[in-house]
């Protein structure tokens, strides 16, 4: 079957009057992070992770800081959108691997709490997601929180005849439009979002 990875990375700084919300989990700090949506930097890591294993570009083509409809948004959206992309592609989720740098507040304690959450929206088992934490020693980086994420992606193996099908059934649409329109028109696009990347290309 094949495989593919996917990595994302996202940084926020601090800010006093939010919440925190890191994995989907609210947790009590002085701060939270600021951001057009939620500001959660683990999940928007994941989420890029998991649009760049598909090659279906990143959070920004999916929901553009610019729009105002995702101000102060959960990111459990954007989360739901990239595991939909994946599912499209016909792959289904392996494992995750995140790593949390920031000086406070500590992730280690609360650890248990973050995999179980992310493993949730994930729709995964927890010890398929890794959470580790990392303080940024010497980089002038304590009033920021970075995430990163590994993703491991296996292909669903949907069988041959049911793909050639489904190109059978695009032929014969192409041919009814032609019929109506007196030219041929592509309908490769029907039902879903184009985006600008091929998700066959492995590089």
């Amino acid at each position: 079957m094949g495989m593919r990875i996917g990595y994302g990375y996202d940084s926020h700084a601090f800010k006093a009057g939010v919440p925190l919300v890191i994995g989907g989990l609210a947790i009590e700090h002085p701060e939270g992070l600021a951001g057009h949506s939620d500001g959660d930097v683990l999940l928007h890591a994941i989420t890029d992770a998991l649009l760049g294993a598909v090659s279906a570009g990143d959070i920004g083509t999916f929901f553009p800081p610019s729009d105002p409809r995702w101000k102060g948004a959960a990111s459990s959206v954007f989360l739901q959108t990239a595991l939909e992309e994946v599912a499209t592609a016909g792959y289904k989720i392996v494992n995750i691997d995140t790593v949390l740098v920031m000086a406070k507040p500590k992730i280690v304690p609360i650890a248990g709490e973050l995999r179980e959450s992310v493993a949730t929206l994930l729709g995964v088992k927890p010890g398929e997601v890794g959470i580790k934490a990392k303080t940024p020693e010497g980089l002038d980086q304590d009033h920021v929180a970075v995430a990163h994420a590994t993703v491991l992606l296996e292909s669903l193996g949907i069988p041959e005849p049911v793909g050639a099908m489904a190109a059978t059934a695009e032929n014969e649409i192409d041919v009814v439009v032609k019929t109506l329109v007196g030219e041929t028109r592509s309908v490769s696009a029907l039902g879903r979002k184009v985006t600008p990347f091929d998700t066959d290309d492995l590089t």
